[in-house]
């Protein structure tokens, strides 16, 4: 079992704002890409925030875009199509989608829109 699935998520969410902010994006869009991830509204999400929920039951309770599995690409040296643990998978589904966030690409590519 990987330490990161029992971090909190509020404990690394504000490195996620700050690391988009810096590029020249806002809060709103991360938590836009957030929802469509996790399908968590903007109250889930501040209740997870809040309760300091873990990686592991932040995941367990959300339900996962059916298009997730088209995020693919490299997080951190790693394939995440590759990723054998559900769960590290879908961890390293959102790292991505942040890093694309981050590096100014189209809300409809992130959001692998149709």
């Amino acid at each position: 079992m990987s330490r990161i699935f029992s971090v909190s998520f509020a404990s690394v969410y504000p490195h996620y704002v700050t690391k988009v902010e810096r590029k020249g994006r806002t809060k709103a869009e991360l938590d836009q890409v957030i929802e469509w991830l996790t399908g968590f509204d903007e109250a889930a999400l501040k209740r997870h925030l809040d309760g300091g929920t873990t990686f592991e039951d932040f995941f367990a309770d959300a339900r996962l875009n059916p298009r997730a599995s088209l995020i693919t690409g490299v997080v951190c040296g790693v394939r995440v199509q590759d990723v054998e643990d559900p769960l590290m998978q879908q961890i390293r589904y959102l790292d991505k989608l942040v890093d694309e966030l981050a590096k100014g690409k189209a809300m409809d590519r992130i959001l692998r829109a149709p």
